[in-house]
């Protein structure tokens, strides 16, 4: 007997839809990486992650969706954090000689 899948379900809340653009723009943001300039695929990485700290701040429990992992202040400090600090790095990591 064969099984099927369950047919695919949106999601409910504004953090699921949200969740799905931030990952859009972290696979934009790895192919951009994989194909060009690695520091503008990073920006992109971090750029996606400060969207999704600004979503948690400003969404509630339940709109947050998916990206409610933790706590509220844990999620946005964490997102916020690595995100900055992901475009810090690209913006101020030297070119390497020869490049």
């Amino acid at each position: 007997m064969v099984r099927s899948l369950p047919p695919l379900q949106r999601p409910k809340t504004i953090g699921g839809l949200l969740y799905f653009g931030v990952l859009a723009l972290t696979v934009v943001g790895l192919v951009v990486v994989g194909v060009s300039s690695w520091r503008r695929g990073i920006t992109f990485l971090g750029a996606g992650l400060l969207l999704s700290a600004v979503a948690r701040l400003v969404l509630g429990e339940y709109d947050a969706g998916m990206l409610r992992v933790r706590r509220k202040w844990f999620d946005v400090l964490l997102l916020a954090l690595t995100g900055a600090v992901l475009i810090f790095l690209a913006a101020t990591i030297p070119n390497q000689p020869g490049q």
